[in-house]
């Protein structure tokens, strides 16, 4: 029986959630479902065909279901599966003064923007969101360049930080940005969403 059903739209993450789990939960089961074509798409808006599909796979999967696409995100909350990003957010939210949210795609901007405006309310505090927009090192990921791309996210986010001291935490919105985190040295509090939204989905945070 699978204790979790996971949706990617890249190879690497079923790797990350298979190690996570293998360090962290040894015991749970899980079960992935790959789509990359999902993104592709959704990258020029999510229609409703994709709507449908993202829907139906979320619907059919038995027991919860974790969606590892921020893009995707939105769509797969409302059809009832847990946003990667969202316990990230949350513990973002709790942390006092400004965040810093370092995003990719353009496409995650939107939402992890209106998610983490939303912890804030729900903690009844007033967000204060600075963007740093990386999405010139997308591509880096796009061909494979994974430690090139890591490095180069914290680097960057190295360099925001040194200029803006008042920052009380650094998000990285996409989990493919999550292996920039070991990266940066830093007392400022760095969240990244897959071993959070794991324990989470698990019922273990």
């Amino acid at each position: 029986m699978t204790d979790l059903t996971l949706i990617h739209t890249a190879e690497v993450h079923r790797t990350t959630f298979d190690d996570l789990a293998a360090r962290l939960v040894p015991r749970a089961r899980l079960a992935h479902i790959l789509r990359p074509d999902w993104l592709v798409r959704a990258q020029t808006g999510i229609d409703a065909d994709l709507e449908a599909e993202v829907t139906e796979a979320i619907r059919s999967a038995s027991g919860p279901v974790l969606c590892s696409c921020s893009t995707l995100g939105p769509l797969a909350a409302e059809a009832g599966a847990l946003r990667i990003d969202a316990p990230m957010m949350a513990r973002a939210a709790r942390i006092r003064g400004p965040v810093l949210l370092a995003y990719c795609l353009n496409s995650t901007r939107a939402p992890s923007v209106a998610l983490l405006e939303a912890a804030f309310a729900a903690e009844g505090k007033a967000a204060d969101i600075r963007l740093l927009d990386l999405r010139q090192l997308w591509p880096l990921f796009e061909n494979g360049e994974t430690r090139r791309f890591t490095q180069e996210i914290a680097r960057q986010v190295s360099m925001a930080l040194e200029a803006a001291p008042d920052i009380a935490c650094a998000v990285l919105a996409q989990a493919s940005m999550a292996g920039a985190a070991p990266h940066l040295e830093t007392t400022v509090p760095v969240l990244s969403s897959p071993e959070t939204a794991l324990l989470h989905a698990l019922g273990l945070e």
